[in-house]
Formats: structure tokens, sequence, C-alpha cells
């Protein structure tokens, strides 16, 4: 995945089947990995989730919202997170600390 390696990428969006080696690369250069909320993306969360635990990729949770109905609460990303595999602590780190890290990056936060 060439995104992998772009500095203007801050999350990679429903990663999927994302390798150890791609996971690896997005590690390196600051890219947080999706925690998909969105059907049929969220498939493949589990997958990102260990990805996450054996390489320490940072990860986000967030909803791919396409209408409004897709909007989620806190609680709902928890449940995702947890649904997931992450751990409790994790899940705090990817639905608070990594998006404000993401924001500040950019001078937002």
């Amino acid at each position: 995945m060439e995104c992998c390696n772009c500095g203007e990428v801050d999350i990679l969006a429903h990663p999927g089947l994302i390798t150890h080696e791609e996971a690896e690369i997005a590690k390196e250069n600051g890219i947080a990995l999706e925690i998909s909320a969105r059907r049929g993306h969220s498939l493949s969360n589990g997958h990102v989730a260990k990805a996450d635990m054996e390489i320490g990729a940072n990860l986000v949770v967030n909803t791919d919202t396409h209408a409004p109905e897709d909007i989620i609460s806190y609680e709902r990303a928890h449940i995702i997170a947890k649904g997931a595999g992450l751990p409790e602590k994790e899940i705090e780190i990817a639905l608070r600390d990594n998006p404000e890290e993401i924001l500040r990056n950019k001078g937002i936060f």
C-alpha cells in the first residue's frame, strides 16, 4: 500500500487485511490504522486490532460516515473497539489519545 509511505496521510481508513509489513511501515510514518464502524469495512477490525497488538501501531476508531445515521456515540465506539479485541487500555488510547495527537499535529487541538 503506497499510502503507508505518504507523509500527507494521518489515518489509513478501513485497512482491511493489512499485512504485518504494511502496518509496520504505517507505524514508522506515524499513520494510524482505523477500526471502522462502517458495515462491511468492520469485518476486518479484529485483524487490524491484532496487527496493532503485534507491532504497536496507532489505532483510531472511526465511523466512515456517509450519512447522519452513521454517526456513533462514544459508547458505541467503545463497543466496536472491544468487539475488535482491543484491551481496555488500548481502547482508551484509540478513542481519545491517538485522535487528539493527530489533531495536535495538524495544529487543530
